[in-house]
């Protein structure tokens, strides 16, 4: 029989609890008990959702308060150094990391907050997880680093808790070669040179499952979809001979790859000593045959048929064919099916979206139902076929039995599935040949501006006439909860649209009035119109559906809810123009304009499937590029940001994919920002990725300023622009937006510092990380006050 297989669920809950009991935490408004409560609350609620769904392999330790990578770090007890003088910690004796010392690993220690013995402690870096929306913390190791697992490993608890409610789980964990990948040293030694003091803690934490009657193991090694030297591969070697040599033989071993195919890795895949190998088949297709031909006698294979990172629901008819192709060829008993990955990055039930409407409702699934999905391609390739995928008209004559029973329940499924490409295919909101005629005309000289940078450069500089060392920050201010409630009231009918905008007036005249007494000297409105940057324009353009509870963890307790694009994307009418208009007449000082890229609103989004994402991106493009024009032309604004912060994120795994990714998503930005005047400067504004390797993508850009994440990792990225001779402008980020903290004057002077070591001054600029949104007005302003005074203190000696 196929078995239904699940990589991992959604940990924020229906209804984002775990978000509300980790900040009340974070807070002071509730207990380390009612915190741990509210997680047993939910872990249940997410085992027990499987187990009903007919899932045979359901994961634990797939929950995390904040990360599943810093959870291993902590597993293994890889606390950075900074993180572990209290007395009596021990980073090498198994010492088990308590709540708050993981907390602060992932925060950062406020001064004001240090314990008797501590000191104040910057947060570890934090990046992307893959091509996702995703972030994670990313463990600092140093050669000889010492290993020890944690007394009270986190898997062995959560498989126990599971076992007492009846439930048998698979336990989830970072594989061990993919986990050092993922991993930074601090002394520029080799990650993968401490595999072998590693293994020893994977072996000790599969022993103790072992003894606790677990007979599955999950090892997540997501790396191996992506280009590998031979050091790495033969990590994979190493590491996975040794574990299997090691492990007690009850327990199965199975090693789950995702994101993308295995290409040449797939042989070497086939010959590491796993029970199982699952396989991305949504975004890897292809694999498909090649494995079929690798996969050992003996081995089972995993094939991910449902989409673990996108909405829409799976043509089952489609799926089951594969999947039966793969019983017929190994057996039945040798077959599982699952998502393509976790289903962390999908919204955890559609049945929590009444108000979406009939027609997009059939179109969707969310976890809960991606799991009936899942739990129905099982049933339908390990019984008769009329049990669970019968036609409409079977479907039909079953009546109510159907309806009730364990068998009608799959075939409910697949009619489902049937209806919703059908409606799809048919629905008259979906294709607009009028947006697709422009978006297939778009090229050319759209795509540049009228003169070089060092041109533009000059007319900007006269108009805006800023100082060296120029500080911004990048959009957001703190969202209060006052401007929450009257947001939600407004929505709620509760408030007038003239009540509402009266008061986005005095909050927006309050913020620009702010950061003149803070002394900044390119202004921004403060985006209090808006609840998310993505999720704001997607409501004024055409395309996009919303969810009420669509929410997504990005990192930490920070949730989104990405808009679903359904359709050809067009703009109706201005989008920012009235606010920002109403902030300049404010102000003497510039006043940025703030876009969201076209890039980054096809990443932060669940994308159409019927058609390429180029296609969908470049209207998105073109929309915006209506709103430069207007905001530049009717808001009189001399500076325009255009925020990418998706664009390295959305760059494929494999390094001969890239080509083609840039080539477009490069000219999806150029074709939103060209058609501004010389003298307006466009922004633009990047965070949390590795950009050495695109530099020269970023060049081609031509965006006259880029802002970017640098605090956490120390100005280390400006070495990639200035060994690239990138001409444009370059502001850094010197204040960890991410982080509760207050950064001193000295420490971001020290930054301004380091940069200026690597670039001139006329190139740089000073801000923060990112955008202030999630901060406080407690902690902006003494920040932003600090900020300041160290480009002051620094300009100082550049004009000297």
């Amino acid at each position: 029989m196929v078995q239904a297989v699940n990589l991992g669920y959604p940990r924020i809950g229906a209804r984002r609890e775990l978000k509300g009991a980790v900040e009340a935490y974070w807070g002071g408004d509730s207990s380390r008990q009612e915190l741990r409560e509210t997680a047993r609350t939910l872990r249940r609620r997410h085992w027990e959702t499987q187990a009903e769904a007919g899932i045979d392999h359901i994961p634990s330790n797939d929950f995390s308060f904040y990360d599943q990578v810093l959870d291993t770090a902590a597993m293994v007890g890889a606390v950075p150094e900074r993180f572990s003088r209290s007395e009596g910690f021990s980073r090498s004796e198994g010492e088990p990391v308590g709540l708050d010392r993981y907390f602060d690993m992932a925060r950062g220690i406020q001064e004001k907050e240090a314990e008797a013995g501590e000191a104040a402690a910057h947060a570890m870096e934090m990046t992307k997880w893959f091509d996702t929306n995703y972030h994670y913390i990313v463990p600092e190791l140093e050669a000889g680093q010492s290993f020890a697992l944690a007394s009270s490993a986190k898997p062995v608890e959560e498989f126990k808790e599971a076992k007492k409610l009846g439930i048998r789980t698979r336990p989830v964990l970072i594989g061990p070669v993919s986990f050092l990948l993922l991993s930074k040293t601090t002394d520029e030694s080799a990650p993968l040179d401490l595999l072998e003091g590693l293994l020893p803690v994977y072996q000790e934490v599969l022993g103790r499952l072992a003894s606790e009657g677990a007979t599955d193991v999950q090892l997540d090694e997501p790396f191996l979809a992506l280009d590998l030297s031979d050091e790495a591969l033969a990590g994979y070697r190493r590491a996975y001979e040794r574990l299997s040599g090691e492990t007690p033989e009850q327990l199965d071993l199975h090693l789950a790859t995702y994101f993308g195919g295995v290409g040449e890795n797939l042989e070497p895949v086939f010959g590491l000593p796993v029970a199982s190998v699952h396989l991305d088949l949504v975004r890897g297709p292809e694999q498909l045959s090649e494995a079929l031909d690798l996969v050992p006698s003996g081995m089972k294979l995993s094939l991910g048929l449902v989409d673990g990172r996108n909405v829409w629901r799976a043509d089952l008819d489609a799926k089951l064919e594969v999947l039966k192709g793969a019983a017929r060829e190994l057996g039945p008993e040798r077959v599982m099916v699952g998502p393509s990955c976790s289903l962390l990055h999908v919204p955890v039930d559609l049945d929590t979206e009444p108000d979406l409407g009939t027609e997009a409702r059939s179109w969707l699934a969310f976890a809960k139902q991606k799991l009936e999905e899942v739990a129905a391609l099982a049933r339908a390739a390990s019984g008769p076929e009329e049990q669970a995928a019968s036609g409409p008209e079977e479907q039909a004559a079953s009546g109510e039995q159907a309806a009730s029973g364990e068998q009608g329940k799959p075939a409910l499924v697949f009619e489902a599935s049937r209806r919703a490409k059908k409606s799809r295919a048919e629905s008259g909101r979906v294709n607009d040949p009028e947006v697709q005629q422009r978006a297939a005309a778009a090229g050319g000289d759209m795509l540049e501006r009228d003169s070089p940078f060092e041109k533009r450069r000059v007319l900007q500089q006269e108009k805006l006439g800023l100082p060296p060392l120029p500080t911004t920050t990048i959009g957001s201010f703190p969202q209060t909860t006052e401007v929450r409630k009257r947001r939600s009231a407004f929505k709620k009918g509760d408030l007038s649209r003239a009540e509402y905008e009266s008061f986005l007036e005095d909050v927006i005249a309050r913020v620009v009035d702010r950061q003149e007494q803070l002394g900044l000297d390119v202004l921004v409105h403060g985006e209090a119109e808006r609840s998310d940057m993505v999720e704001y324009f997607g409501q004024r353009l055409e395309g996009f559906l919303f969810t009420d509870n669509g929410w997504v963890q990005s990192y930490g307790s920070r949730c989104v809810r990405p808009p679903i694009i359904y359709g050809d994307v067009s703009r109706p009418e201005p989008m920012t123009v009235r606010w920002s208009e109403y902030a300049q007449s404010l102000t003497e000082k510039p006043v940025k304009g703030m876009l969201t890229g076209p890039v980054t609103m096809l990443q932060w989004s669940f994308v159409r499937d019927d058609q390429p994402r180029a296609q969908t991106c470049r209207q998105i493009a073109l929309a915006m590029r209506q709103e430069v024009a207007d905001l530049e032309e009717k808001a009189g604004l001399s500076i325009i940001q255009v925020d990418e912060p998706a664009l390295r994120e959305g760059l494929p795994l494999r390094r001969s994919e890239w080509a083609d990714y840039l080539d477009w998503a490069v000219g999806a930005f150029r074709l939103a920002t060209a058609g501004a005047s010389d003298a307006t400067q466009i922004h633009t504004h990047m965070c949390y990725s590795e950009f050495n390797e695109i530099i020269g993508a970023i060049a081609e850009m031509d965006a006259d300023v880029i802002s970017m994440e640098a605090s956490r990792s120390k100005m280390e990225l400006l070495e990639a622009f200035e060994e690239r001779g990138y001409p444009n402008q370059i502001g850094p980020g010197v204040y960890d937006i991410h982080s509760p903290r207050v950064p001193s004057t000295e420490e971001m002077a020290g930054l301004i510092e380091k940069a200026l070591g690597v670039l001139p001054a006329e190139q740089l600029w000073v801000n923060p990380d990112c955008g202030l949104k999630t901060r406080r007005w407690e902690e902006v302003e003494p920040s932003l006050r600090n900020m300041v005074a160290a480009a002051e203190r620094q300009r100082e000696s550049v004009e000297a």
